[in-house]
């Protein structure tokens, strides 16, 4: 129990410095009944063609992924996000597939994101979308390229998050240390979200982090519109791509260079965390 909770606390901490990286494509809607983390859909348009931008965050309610599959379907091609999810896409007669070692490299990854999903009573994104479904393409790297380019650049996912988690000034969007760590023992999922939430909500300050070029952002966004400009050239009017908000700062960036309009954006709640009812004034007046 020890052990898990030390993972699910550092784990934590990753998923906040890479996610508060997501500017205006990730938010809290809060009142005081519930503080609500929700991604953006935000809608492209160009010529008769259209994107769309769908934030993902990599564990939620469960309710958000239902949401996200039921839109899915709307589209000519869903171009999705996953370092090696070539394996999901059909191959001619003959030709090979990934080497079967590939997928080996991230199995512990989705662990780890599998026990911390548990921990704070969500759900795995991996385990709630259906990758094989017939629209979807994969526009991300195989895992040799993305292992080859970080070695290249000197790179690794934990240093990229360290370096995130510095620029961020504004201490009133970190988490309250005592409260974070009372929730975490008590293991109280709810407490746990609502203490870190805002941190996820308010990445203004960090994507400074994230400028310029990295293979974590920049070269796996690039693969990406390459397969978008490829699948425009087939034919497909309509498309929407399922990545990590934290992308999309800088893919926005790149679509309005190439002549596209912001026309809609809307929110989806990924986490819904109820507060603890408040007691009335008067019940407390009254108490012995």
């Amino acid at each position: 129990m020890a052990r898990r909770t030390r993972l699910a606390t550092v784990f934590t901490s990753l998923i906040l410095a890479v996610a508060a990286s997501a500017g205006d494509f990730i938010r809290v809607d809060e009142d005081d009944s519930a503080a609500r983390l929700q991604t953006a859909v935000t809608r492209y348009e160009k010529d008769g063609e259209s994107v769309e931008l769908l934030g993902a965050v990599h564990i939620a309610d469960k309710a958000y992924y239902e949401t996200l599959t039921t839109r899915f379907q709307g589209y000519d091609s869903l171009l999705f996000e996953m370092i090696g999810g070539e394996k999901y896409t059909p191959r001619k007669d003959g030709e090979e597939g990934p080497a079967k070692d590939e997928g080996k490299n991230l199995s512990g990854l989705h662990k780890i994101y599998d026990m911390v999903a548990g921990f704070l009573n969500l759900t795995g994104q991996a385990g709630s979308i259906d990758y094989t479904t017939k629209n979807f393409v994969h526009a991300d790297l195989t895992i040799a390229e993305f292992t080859e380019m970080q070695s290249e650049r000197g790179e690794s996912l934990i240093g990229f998050a360290m370096k995130a988690g510095k620029l961020d000034p504004d201490a009133k969007n970190q988490p309250d240390p005592a409260k974070l760590l009372k929730a975490l023992l008590s293991g109280s999922s709810n407490g746990v979200k609502l203490e870190i939430v805002h941190t996820l909500g308010h990445g203004d300050d960090q994507i400074a982090a994230f400028a310029g070029e990295s293979v974590i952002i920049s070269d796996r966004n690039k693969r990406c519109l390459e397969v978008m400009n490829t699948e425009f050239a087939a034919g497909h009017k309509n498309l929407g791509i399922f990545y990590g908000a934290a992308h999309f700062p800088d893919m926005e960036k790149h679509l309005l260079e190439l002549g596209f309009k912001r026309t809609k954006q809307e929110w989806l709640t990924a986490w819904n965390i109820p507060k603890a009812a408040q007691k009335p004034a008067n019940d407390l007046k009254d108490a012995p």
